[in-house]
């Protein structure tokens, strides 16, 4: 069954082709991941699939009886509203066939009636079905897997910083039960552990899930399908993120391989024709000959020159000496905001060679640690002590430049002092060819931003290289430039990153800040991980005895529930089988002149309709026990 249906979509922005003729279809079930560059079309067509923007021409079909659910951006909710309140509106369907019950319980206090009876045992079935009692146990196993605790359920939405909003948004929708899942950038703003959660949910969901991210690992577990959109065109990828890598790579060298073999005989075909022409002056037969070659060179322009995969960064940091093994020191560093301790007795070296990666939660306070480091705040107590060779430069979170209004080059040329031409060679270096350069610097994206800030830097003679979410709200090309340009540096490297792929990359030791103290540790991220599930394995051990007292005195509760999960899901059998069936009578309909069809058709709505009683017949003696 066909979820999504895309046929010959076209939107226009002005004249801008944003997506042409786009036309590909999703089945249920299916995890597609949406792939391209900033400004490729993603997020027009995602605005289009979730109903927040109209398009030129072409059709989309959803099927009326299809959930959506949809985690783009964050919505309004009444003023006041508390975190509760909003989770709980996730069920508002179920809310409705409360109201409906209440009103016809009161009606059955007045009197009997069959119809009133059946409706309401109907409602009921319904209910249950929909999970009406168990609201507040998905609700706690949602909040605790995206690490939503209980306090923060009492406050108030709107005071919520912008990623513990994101990480209500995205509980809400997955609260709602959706039949197709839409979701745009859901990693942005999440801690790891929450990316960590929400990627092992999607794969055991059983719906269809549209994805757009830049987070290379998340998309590489969670989809079985890539559309790639370029220049508002799709390519199509039967595979999960790292498939894609590797099957975009082969089809570019075999298009590049087809156009420089048709390239190389149209070449040779006009060389012949040039010379036909010349020597079939007054001689008629050769100058037919030449125009029929002519013609056939423009019949095989057929391959166009494909698009390079990746444009490389032709521009490395400049190096500047250091002597002695410690980069830097901090000496009991402590910082506090608001009377809320971010930390408290810090007290690391840094070394020569370590290129550490600042991990932890939302609001742990690494990008504040980051800021001391560099000496762009103060901490309340302690000290952070430099080795006397270390020249430091930062890349923010937030990139600003001194006059957003003057252009690429004259930012380079104020801010770091170079002349025209080498401002100009930097730039290319970095991607910025011809009248690029001339563009203001406030028009320019966040990965372009992250590439002229990175261009100034790498100007600068320095050996420690601090950087705050270098990849955050880039895309994949971007990512890759901004890596390049890492891997190019050969000098100390600090930085804070929710990218897995990039800290998987750089870092050969680990700083998690976690309840106010750093926890060190000399290592990549992947020994990292495997040291903390070994240690949460460690203490579940511990604690499995108090666990299974538990189990055993509340048996009955456990089995009730056991038994209430088997009648849902086998009432979705049920519900699959019935749809089966009204597909196949649809079938025998549209086949009544086939008659070797119609007994195909015939044999298979029969092994249904056993199936069908054979579930019937579960679910009553399920229900039985139950009662």
């Amino acid at each position: 069954m066909i979820d999504i249906s895309v046929s010959k979509l076209n939107k226009f922005y002005g004249e801008h082709h944003v997506l042409r003729d786009l036309s590909f279809n999703i089945e249920q079930g299916e995890r597609v991941g949406l792939l391209g560059d900033n400004g490729s079309g993603k997020t027009t067509l995602f605005k289009i699939l979730s109903g927040e923007l109209d398009y030129d021409s072409g059709e989309i079909l959803i099927p009326k009886d299809r959930r959506v659910a949809v985690v783009s951006q964050i919505p309004d909710y009444p003023a006041g509203s508390t975190v509760n309140e909003v989770l709980l509106s996730a069920f508002s369907r179920l809310d409705e066939i409360s109201k409906e019950m209440r009103s016809l319980e009161k009606m059955m206090e007045i009197y009997s009636d069959a119809d009133v009876l059946a409706r309401y045992d109907k409602l009921s079935a319904r209910f249950e079905h929909m999970g009406g009692y168990d609201t507040e146990t998905e609700i706690a196993k949602t909040c605790n897997g995206l690490g939503i605790p209980p306090d923060m359920r009492e406050r108030v939405f709107d005071t919520l910083s912008g990623g513990e909003k994101t990480r209500i948004v995205i509980a809400c929708a997955l609260l709602q039960d959706p039949d197709i899942l839409l979701l745009d950038e859901p990693t942005n703003h999440l801690d790891i552990d929450a990316v960590e959660w929400l990627e092992g949910y999607l794969p055991s969901f059983r719906g269809t899930v549209f994805i757009i991210s830049h987070d290379r690992y998340f998309i590489d577990k969670c989809i079985t399908r890539v559309i790639e959109l370029s220049d508002g065109v799709a390519e199509f990828y039967p595979g999960n993120y790292s498939f894609y890598v590797r099957e975009r790579e082969a089809r570019y060298e075999e298009q590049l391989k087809r156009y420089k073999a048709e390239q190389a005989q149209i070449e040779r075909l006009e060389f012949t024709a040039e010379r036909m022409h010349g020597w079939g002056m007054g001689n008629k037969k050769l100058q037919v000959r030449a125009f029929a070659i002519e013609k056939r060179i423009e019949r095989m322009r057929k391959t166009e020159k494909p698009k390079e995969i990746h444009r490389n960064i032709n521009a490395g940091f400049s190096s500047v000496g250091f002597w002695g093994d410690n980069v830097l020191k901090l000496s009991d560093v402590e910082k506090a905001y608001d009377d809320k301790m971010l930390f408290s007795d810090i007290n690391l070296t840094m070394e020569n060679g370590d290129r550490i990666a600042l991990v932890g939660d939302n609001g742990t306070g690494k990008t504040t640690l980051l800021d001391i480091i560099a000496k762009n705040n103060a901490p309340d107590r302690g000290t952070v002590t430099y080795n006397p060779s270390v020249k430091a430069a930062i890349l923010p979170q937030v990139i600003r430049f001194a006059d957003e209004n003057r252009t690429i080059l004259d930012t380079m040329l104020y801010d770091i002092g170079v002349s025209t031409q080498t401002a100009r060679n930097r730039l290319a270096a970095f991607q910025f060819f011809g009248d690029e350069v001339f563009d203001c610097v406030r028009t320019l994206s966040g990965g372009e931003r992250s590439r002229l800030k990175l261009c100034e830097l790498m100007a600068a003679d320095i050996n420690l290289l601090l950087l705050d979410e270098p990849t955050n709200h880039l895309d994949i090309t971007s990512r890759e430039w901004i890596e390049e340009a890492v891997a190019d540096f050969d000098g100390a490297l600090l930085f804070v990153s929710h990218d897995r792929f990039f800290i998987s990359k750089f870092a050969n030791r680990i700083w998690e800040l976690r309840d106010g103290v750093i926890y060190d540790f000399k290592g990549t991220f992947d020994e990292h991980r495997r040291e903390k599930q070994l240690h949460e394995e460690a203490s579940q051990k511990q604690k499995a005895p108090a666990v299974k007292k538990e189990k055993r005195e509340s048996t009955p509760k456990v089995n009730k529930k056991l038994n209430d999960k088997k009648i849902r899901e086998t009432e979705r059998e049920i519900s699959k089988l019935e749809e089966s069936i009204a597909e196949k009578e649809r079938e025998i309909e549209k086949s009544s002149s086939d008659f070797e069809a119609l007994n195909r058709l015939y044999g298979e709505m029969e092994a249904l309709n056993a199936e069908l009683e054979e579930k019937m017949a579960l679910w009553e003696a399920l229900y039985e026990e139950s009662v």
